[in-house]
């Protein structure tokens, strides 16, 4: 593992353990150059995911731009980001074990949509509002609406 500080290309693993969610390995590194310490994370990756966004093009699939995109959505919303990181684990993993190599775009929106559901409303308009392409407020106060409808009193 390149050393982050001097670029030197051996360092030593001192420390591993799971993460909380156990779907990673955090490992704490020394340099054998510079003797600086650093961490690093291991994901589990199980196959290749390729996106197929709505207009046809492809790219690869990316964890952190979808961990990124559901954090936006429930920035300053009371959603532990440990719950953050299992929703997004969750789905990863049940996209790398669907047996399809290539998913589409909207396929993951849905799942965001039903994690999203599941833990706070506000986070869910919000994801919904870009993945749905709201382009009016009246787009948010319908789909508002049926929120309201199907939240629990």
């Amino acid at each position: 593992m390149r050393c982050p500080f001097c670029g030197h290309d051996d360092s030593q693993v001192k420390d591993s353990r799971p993460t909380e969610d156990g779907a990673a390995i955090r490992r704490r590194r020394q340099c054998e150059g510079c003797a600086a310490r650093f961490t690093t994370f291991e994901r589990i990756q199980l196959r290749e995911l390729t996106v197929v966004k709505s207009e046809g093009r492809r790219e690869p699939f990316d964890r952190d731009k979808l961990l990124r995109s559901v954090s936006v959505a429930a920035r300053k919303r009371p959603i532990d980001p440990v719950r953050l990181e299992k929703l997004v684990s969750g789905i990863q993993r049940r996209l790398e074990t669907s047996g399809d190599s290539e998913v589409s775009a909207e396929r993951i929106g849905g799942m965001v949509m039903d994690g999203l559901k599941g833990l706070d409303s506000v986070a869910y308009i919000r994801f919904a509002s870009v993945y749905r392409d709201f382009s009016e407020a009246r787009d948010f106060e319908a789909f508002a609406g049926t929120v309201k409808e199907a939240a629990p009193e």
